[in-house]
């Protein structure tokens, strides 16, 4: 366990163990409650990664702000390390005292955004972790406070120059859908994020139109973006950050299809469960699919498994789950995979039956229709290089047997 305490009033850690014992009597329902009320504290919870970061408060408060605080956390510390887990923690807890130190004032959120942070306290690397043990000093902590630290845009650092000045726009969606044992479309939507990596010199103003912004639901926006401007004619208008980052995110609702198919087939009689599954491409997006897989678990009163495919691999992992890596659909064939399941003496046929997960990757489409019909550069006179990519993959896509 990581504490920092934040204000002149110290929070006794007992607080911690009621929490625990909560999760542990309660389980996973607890674990989705962001805001808990317990005797002497609210409590505020975000998991991630294994990892949950906790705030607390004994006074009433706007949760929204805690939750936000808490999730601007774990996303800079994994922008720092790279990735979240407890020996990431570990080996970096000078760091991640360091960050908290500067995210946050006398229990107020003070400074989040990554790139001021990164002047602030550079990120770990082999060469300064070498140092440190020569020298025995930890500290990354710059002398000199940002520029931008006391700016009207925070975001950005101050006057970056560059030779080459480019934009490049990403849209990433991940599809999430729900099939029924009879094939039925039972939930289809898209979450999707307007990524971005900005490399402009200057202070420069952009702004960002689509052509059908009227499909977009649950908007949330990066703080550089103004406001009104998408109130009121759907354009994005703000001065970006200095390199990578999100700019905002949205959901696609009510899709009427998925451009592969899973039908799973599972008949149990006699102690021997035989199953059979089809995959193929259900609607052509124009584009390559590929990296698909089906996942599900084997239920645990099977004794062993017969798993054959006749395109791509079979593997049973630990935990008895079945992986089967197709790769890319050929035309030619379908892809399929058959084989026998042994149940466990004393059952005649299988009364639990496994949901198959689904993944697949598509280059180059957006499968929520979403479109980009320009960027324009503003306050600057000279020209820059644009360039705009597409990215649609499975998020959780289930398909029920």
């Amino acid at each position: 366990m990581l504490e920092k305490q934040l204000t002149g009033h110290r929070v006794d850690r007992s607080i911690c163990a009621w929490f625990w014992e909560q999760a542990i009597s309660l389980g996973d329902s607890f674990k989705q409650q962001p805001v808990i009320a317990s005797p002497t504290h609210y409590i505020f919870q975000v998991f991630r990664d294994g990892i949950t970061f906790l705030g607390c408060t004994q006074v009433e408060m706007p949760p929204l702000m805690a939750i936000e605080f808490l999730c601007r956390v774990a996303n800079v510390l994994n922008d720092y390390f790279g990735a979240l887990n407890e020996d990431i923690i570990k080996d970096n807890f000078v760091i991640v005292y360091e960050l908290l130190d500067e995210m946050i004032d006398n229990g107020f959120p003070l400074t989040t955004e990554p790139s001021i942070l990164r002047e602030m306290i550079t990120p770990p690397n082999m060469v300064d972790k070498a140092l440190s043990i020569v020298t025995g000093s930890s500290s990354n902590v710059s002398d000199t406070l940002p520029g931008a630290a006391a700016s009207c845009v925070p975001w950005r650092t101050a006057e970056p120059k560059y030779s080459n000045n480019e934009v490049y726009v990403d849209l990433v969606e991940e599809m999430d859908a729900i099939i029924n044992r009879d094939g039925g479309l039972v939930k289809c939507e898209i979450y999707g994020e307007v990524q971005v990596n900005s490399r402009i010199s200057g202070f420069p103003d952009l702004t960002l139109s689509f052509t059908n912004p009227s499909i977009l639901n649950d908007v949330r926006f990066h703080p550089c973006v103004r406001f009104r401007p998408w109130e009121s004619h759907q354009i994005l208008s703000f001065v970006p950050p200095d390199g990578q980052f999100k700019l905002m995110s949205y959901r696609v609702r009510k899709l009427k299809s998925t451009p592969i198919y899973v039908k799973p087939q599972l008949t149990s009689d006699g102690g021997i469960c035989r199953v059979s599954v089809l995959a193929g491409i259900r609607n052509d997006p124009g584009k390559t699919i590929d990296s698909v897989t089906v996942q599900f678990q084997l239920p645990p009163f099977i004794l062993s498994a017969d798993l054959t495919s006749n395109h791509g691999t079979v593997n049973i992992l630990a935990k008895q789950t079945c992986i089967w890596s197709i790769g890319r659909i050929p035309k030619d064939k379908t892809p399929s995979l058959s084989g026998t399941l042994v149940i466990e003496t004393g059952l005649e046929r299988l009364h639990v039956f496994p949901t198959f997960q689904v993944g697949f990757r598509i280059m180059g489409v957006a499968l929520s229709g979403l479109q980009i019909d320009k960027l324009d550069l503003k306050t600057v006179p000279y020209r820059f290089y644009k360039g705009f990519r597409a990215l649609t993959r499975a998020g959780e896509f289930e398909v029920r047997s």
